[in-house]
């Protein structure tokens, strides 16, 4: 809330309004489309890893738990409170609470480990480093893939990981459109990582604070106005919101004959 103040105090209210009034149905389509395939590979990871751990989720189960994760992040204080909600659910199903937890832990860090090694690799993106430019970004990507290459879900994780942070980028380049900017889609691609990066601080009210602060600074420095990054913010804000609304069918769990949940999933080996 703090930082939202902040920002009202010195770039005014007009950059919010600004960005709730130019997001468009065709934008929140979009959103809404490709976050029904990230969800989808997210939901794949944590069912990896929760089988690595013996706490094994079904792939159709971890995709509505994780779209009701989403939901729940976008729509309550904090920004996790979706991934706690479904760490704890599981580890009811499953009678193992610790690995049901630690299952929910690594599918998120991993995918901010990922997320996080793009936003270095895309760094050139915004600096003039010559040959570098190149250069750089592969080898920290080269890094990483042989680094979670050792284990044998890790590939997968990487990609899927990849895939996730790549649709959300996706989401905020449309987003940046959308507000009207007009710089270099590689430059959008770069500042948007750098902005996902912030968004995932745990410290924002509903997914805001942190995602406009960060955006009013990155787009300040790259020359584009603080402004605008505000302006952005706020239209992908709008459109995560509505892409996670699928979120709501999952609210409610699907019940057998005996009143039981349909699934439950002990301690397995993998």
């Amino acid at each position: 809330m703090a930082i939202l103040a902040v920002l009202v105090v010195r770039l005014g209210a007009e950059p919010f309004v600004e960005g709730l009034r130019r997001t468009d149905p065709v934008a929140l389509a979009v959103a809404v489309a490709v976050t029904a395939v990230t969800t989808a590979c997210c939901a794949r990871r944590w069912s990896l890893l929760a089988s690595r751990l013996g706490v094994a989720v079904p792939f159709g189960e971890a995709y509505r738990a994780v779209y009701r994760a989403q939901l729940l992040n976008a729509t309550l204080p904090g920004g996790v409170v979706g991934d706690v909600h479904r760490g704890f659910r599981h580890g009811r199903r499953s009678g193992a609470m610790g690995r049901a937890l630690g299952s929910v832990a690594w599918d998120r860090g991993s995918g901010q480990v990922v997320q996080a090694a793009m936003a270095v690799a895309a760094l050139p993106l915004l600096v003039p480093l010559g040959g570098w430019a190149v250069v750089l970004p592969a080898v920290v990507l080269v890094l990483v893939v042989g680094v979670l290459a050792r284990g044998g879900v890790w590939p997968q994780v990487l990609v899927l990981s990849a895939v996730a942070a790549g649709g959300h980028v996706l989401v905020f380049v449309v987003a940046a459109r959308t507000a009207g900017v007009t710089a270099a889609t590689y430059e959008l691609v770069a500042l948007g990582l750098l902005v996902l990066l912030a968004s995932a601080i745990p410290l924002s009210v509903a997914g805001w604070g942190p995602r406009e602060g960060a955006a009013a600074w990155v787009f300040g420095a790259a020359g584009l106005g603080a402004a605008a990054g505000v302006q952005v913010a706020v239209v992908y804000g709008v459109m995560s919101l509505v892409a996670t609304l699928p979120g709501m069918l999952a609210l409610r769990e699907p019940r057998t004959a005996r009143g039981g949940v349909a699934w439950a999933s002990g301690p397995t080996s993998s």
